[in-house]
């Protein structure tokens, strides 16, 4: 199937409406009949403001975390309008993938 790679990349400690940003996605998609998405935590990376984040031993909040799923054109574009609407600000990567399950007839 042709479809797109969404990433999304936040940060642990970035929330919004009281939730971990990379949680409200990953529940988001389900909601919105997603079937698979990863979330990946980082151990650094450097944002848009060229700022270095990275976990320490004790702290977790600036983890980078990243969010990634294999969707169809439709899916994207809808997913993307639906971030839009809640007027969450986040950096987004969109890819065309051909993608599928090997093996399956």
């Amino acid at each position: 199937m042709k479809g797109y790679q969404l990433t999304f990349y936040t940060q642990q400690n970035r929330e919004y409406k009281g939730v971990p940003i990379a949680r409200w996605i990953m529940d988001e998609a389900q909601k919105f009949g997603i079937s698979g998405a990863t979330m990946m935590m980082a151990a650094e990376g450097m944002g848009r403001d060229g700022k270095l984040h990275s976990v320490g031993f004790f702290e977790l909040t600036e983890q980078p975390v990243e969010v990634k799923m294999a969707i169809s054109e439709q899916q994207a574009d809808s997913f993307l309008e639906l971030i839009a609407q809640s007027e969450l600000r986040i950096f987004y990567v969109k890819t065309p993938i051909e993608y599928g399950i090997v093996g399956e007839n």
